[in-house]
């Protein structure tokens, strides 16, 4: 009989607890990243043949800043199995939501780029774009904090073109060979199956306080960046650095930007928590109402542009994917929009169905040697292939090419294109032999040199871990940063073992020492913990006000929602002038009552409602307004969802019109004051100066920093 075969892993679930935690010696790389050796007697990682591994950490590359070798079996298969380790969803982005639309290019750049939707100001390009969150599985609800995918996908005329970025610019790790295990930390945890769609447990910070890389992404997923107010409000990012290839064949360096033309807005952490219970597909619904409306979401294509020489300047490694380009240093061009005008007609065979791919460029547009990057381009094929059924997913009509296309791949699962004539290879000698490569018009690959060892290791430059933290975090104002200290103590509050509370928090002090300070109290901790040693002392940065979302406050009312609570008797005339002002400003009204059938205004006038009280909470909308009676008032008063509207309209620093005896509602709530981000609508004229007030969207002065 055979033996039975050793456990795969060396303690069960029962038998581990948070005091198993050990801090072992931490043997950093040339680039300063953790590598972990066995202890004596202890396991040795190897692959799935048995093989032991060396490096964990790095994948095997021409030189230190060379391009990723695909001889790189551990990396392959690392890569591979994680690619298909579930089905159907996705491993990551499952839960997504996509709209078609267009690009419209505004400025001609045939000198930085032959690719063919850049020859020509005016030209349009078919898009669809597919905005997601990452951790969480698709019934998970759309307001977690986490960050939000936001791929394009460019149906060029000479093939399609996907920046697969996201609403950061940077990432965790600079490795891909480091992917799976970081998405297997901020997961929920094997053993229990929780927390969904939260990086609030142990696993996720001990991962991420052993991987100093990612402290500058700490801070942008701990900001509001990663409870957007809407998917129409944030930013993308096609966070690496590619290259653009002219006609001539001179490259160029290019970072993809898409910026909001209703400006950046997110929400409070107690509003995020309150809408997931309220609505869990709050922006779902908002994508859907805005394009249904006719008010089409607009993002500008801003590139940053940039030669050999600034990158050899530049104090930081342009390849590596957890550092940014400060806008200050290098500008936004601005040289094209997106537009979603269109939503699907089916949810799964457009949305669910769509496959990007990093390697999906177009001539004109090339890669580099962002460690990162060259790993996603392995990647996300061979995640595609997975989980749409093998290698025709490029039939799917989402996924086709809207021009011309010709090749001699054939047959395959799911095949669902028949190609004619016997010529089915290349070279051939027939007539009609099909298509041929054409050097002229074909992809050509920036002629780089390379030259270096071919070793498993990290670049020296890409060791300073901790100098752009300290400059995202400086750049925000006092309330943004008081957010991040916020979500540094709640997130940690929620790790059970001390030991890795305190590890996170020692890697603070070389970001800001105040805000180490902030956290360090806000956990009950006796004293910040020493700070841990750098791999590379960090420089001095300045300020980059880009990086804020307050400091580039839109100062508009348009693309948002106005919540008019009413009530019998109300002045009819007041809330026409009032949704009047909300609609010339761009905004939109939702009526809410304290019956879904509405109510009856002083004159007779019967008023439908799209709300009941107790589906709508102030948290759903960006400005509220109360029109009640008296006997209005008094009924509103005595329950308890409208009291729970007006204490949190003002507690989440909404501005709040009050007509009629709407402050009987407010007292009852708690709130006796007045403050300046509270009017009073005491006839029709009053409406405008109120809505002009809502440009502000929130009246921060009353939150306390």
């Amino acid at each position: 009989m055979p033996t039975d075969p050793k456990p795969l892993y060396p303690a069960t679930a029962d038998t581990q607890t948070s005091h198993d935690v050990v801090d072992r010696p931490l043997n950093p790389g040339e680039g300063g990243e953790t590598h972990q050796h066995p202890d004596a007697g202890g396991p040795v990682l190897t692959t799935q043949q048995g093989a032991p591994v060396a490096d964990n950490q790095n994948t095997l590359r021409g030189g230190t800043r060379g391009p990723a070798l695909l001889e790189d079996f551990h990396f392959r298969e690392k890569i591979f199995h994680f690619d298909h380790e579930r089905i159907p969803e996705r491993v990551v982005h499952a839960r997504g939501y996509g709209a078609h639309g267009y690009f419209e290019t505004l400025e001609a750049i045939p000198e930085l780029t032959a690719a063919n939707l850049f020859q020509e100001a005016g030209q349009i390009t078919p898009a669809f774009v597919r905005f997601s969150t990452v951790a969480g599985n698709k019934g998970s609800p759309d307001l977690a904090r986490d960050v939000r995918g936001f791929a394009v996908k460019l149906y060029t005329q000479e093939g399609n073109w996907d920046i697969v970025g996201n609403n950061i610019p940077v990432f965790f790790i600079q490795d891909a060979i480091k992917f799976p295990d970081l998405i297997h930390a901020a997961k929920d945890e094997p053993d229990r199956g929780f927390p969904q769609a939260q990086t609030a447990h142990d696993n996720f910070w001990d991962f991420i306080s052993l991987m100093p890389e990612s402290m500058h992404m700490v801070m942008w997923i701990m900001s509001d960046r990663t409870i957007p107010r809407s998917f129409r409000f944030m930013e993308g990012f096609g966070v690496h650095t590619f290259r653009m290839i002219n006609a001539q064949g001179e490259g160029t360096f290019v970072k993809f930007h898409w910026r909001p033309k209703l400006g950046m807005q997110s929400v409070l952490w107690d509003e995020a928590l309150k809408i997931n219970g309220a609505d869990p597909d709050f922006h779902r619904r908002d994508l859907w109402d805005a394009i249904q409306s006719g008010d089409f979401p607009e993002w500008e294509l801003g590139l940053q542009i940039f030669d050999d020489a600034f990158a050899d300047a530049f104090p930081f490694d342009v390849l590596d994917p957890t550092k940014i380009i400060p806008e200050e240093d290098v500008p936004l061009r601005i040289v094209g929009r997106l537009v979603l005008d269109r939503m699907v007609d089916n949810f799964f065979a457009e949305t669910e169905q769509v496959a990007f791919c990093t390697q999906n460029i177009v001539p004109g547009i090339d890669f580099t040697n962002d460690p990162l990057l060259q790993g996603r381009n392995f990647s996300y094929l061979d995640t595609q292939i997975k989980r749409l059924g093998g290698p025709n997913f490029t039939h799917i009509p989402i996924n086709a090419p809207r021009c011309p296309f010709h090749h001699f791949q054939q047959d395959g699962h799911m095949a669902m294109q028949a190609p004619k004539g016997r010529a089915n290879y290349e070279p051939n000698s027939w007539a009609q032999g099909g298509p041929r490569a054409d050097p002229k018009r074909g992809h050509v690959s920036f002629p780089e040199e390379l030259s270096g060892e071919k070793r498993k290791v990290r670049p020296e430059s890409f060791a300073d871990h901790y100098s752009q933290a300290r400059q995202f975090y400086i750049s925000q104002t006092p309330l943004e940063q008081t957010h991040i200290a916020d979500a540094l103590i709640f997130e940690l509050s929620k790790v059970q073992a001390p030991e890795i509370r305190e590890r996170a928090v020692s890697h603070l002090p070389n970001i800001d020492v105040g805000l180490a300070q902030t956290v360090a109290d806000g956990l009950g901790l006796k004293a910040v913990p020493k700070a841990h040693k750098p791999a590379k002392a960090p420089i001095e940065t300045m300020p980059s006000d880009a990086l804020s979302i307050l400091k580039n406050a839109p100062a508009t009312f348009k693309g948002r929602k106005m919540g008019i609570v009413m009530t019998d008797g109300i002045d009819a005339g007041l809330l026409k002038a009032v949704m009047e002002a909300v609609m010339a400003a761009g905004g939109v009204v939702e009526l809410i009552a304290p019956k879904v059938g509405g109510v009856v205004a002083a004159d007779g006038t019967e008023i439908p409602a799209q709300q009941k009280i107790n589906g709508a909470p102030s948290v759903v909308y960006d400005a509220v307004v109360v029109l009640a009676s008296e006997a209005g008032a008094a009924e509103l008063a005595a329950l308890h969802p409208a009291r729970c509207f007006a204490a949190d309209a003002f507690a989440h620093a909404k501005f709040i019109g009050l007509g009629g005896a709407a402050g009987m509602l407010f007292d009852a709530a708690g709130v006796t004051a007045r403050d300046g981000g509270m009017m009073d609508l005491a006839k029709p004229a009053d409406a405008k100066a109120f809505v002009a007030a809502c440009t502000d969207l929130r009246f921060w002065e009353r939150v306390a920093v």
